[in-house]
């Protein structure tokens, strides 16, 4: 039993993280994570893809699409010294004090009860057919999106064998739908042809992501213009690019 001056965050308590379930068909959960990280990673990242290029020293980038962002982070979960300090309800703050003051072999709380409140949120739901969506908020960070990734470490345990205390390694990927605001007209179709010169790198399926938002429809440009082979493109060719019929 731990005895001498006592923690400040008892008395005023840090603001903790808090994870919220938020999508519509569900009911509405939200709960506070026992301990903040110490520390998190933002992470994102965009795709290219390496075109050929004639008479250059290295392939030529492509743009593809961007990529989602990524939210990692550590959480820490004890039950066995933990007091009032530790996040959650009035009654969870109230049985960690409890408990923090028994002696070890009879302390009760199992911390695999705390820890599965976000190692569930990986769980496919019935209605759903998906896990559910959740809402990270701690301060000035704010995230939407999925839990794709948890793995428990339980590094302590009770005389009989509980867990009382363990890490958890987060991953999450947001579901935030992206910034449309630099794109003109994605996935819709020009309402007239338009003609587009052909430059060094250029690829049909470029043009046709670009144009109408769907790469497949490279088809259409090629058979507009009779092009046999839709790889032998000459720079400073000249494309039309057709209205696709809707």
């Amino acid at each position: 039993m731990y005895v001498g001056i006592p923690n400040p965050n008892i008395i005023m308590p840090l603001e903790k993280m808090t994870i919220e379930v938020r999508d519509k068909k569900l009911i509405p959960k939200r709960f506070q994570v026992l301990y903040n990280p110490a520390s998190y990673v933002q992470q994102r990242s965009v795709n290219y893809r390496e075109t050929d290029g004639m008479a250059y020293n290295s392939p030529m980038a492509q743009f593809i699409h961007g990529g989602l962002e990524v939210l990692q982070f550590q959480l820490f979960f004890d039950s066995m010294t933990a007091g009032a300090e530790v996040g959650g309800s009035i009654v969870d703050r109230a049985l960690f004090t409890a408990n923090s003051i028994l002696p070890s072999k009879t302390k009760f709380i199992d911390v695999r009860k705390y820890t599965s409140e976000i190692y569930n949120l990986m769980i496919i739901d019935d209605d759903l057919h998906h896990p559910p969506e959740v809402y990270l908020e701690w301060s000035s960070l704010q995230f939407e999106g999925y839990l794709v990734s948890c793995s428990q470490n339980f590094i302590k345990f009770s005389e009989s064998g509980t867990p009382v205390r363990a890490w958890l390694q987060c991953t999450f990927i947001e579901s935030v739908a992206p910034l449309k605001s630099n794109l003109k007209n994605p996935l819709n179709s020009p309402d007239t042809t338009r003609f587009r010169t052909v430059c060094q790198g250029d690829s049909l399926w470029a043009m046709a992501a670009k144009e109408y938002g769907q790469p497949e429809q490279w088809r259409a440009i090629a058979s507009a213009n009779g092009l046999v082979n839709p790889r032998l493109l000459r720079s400073g060719q000249r494309l039309s690019l057709p209205a696709l019929i809707k």
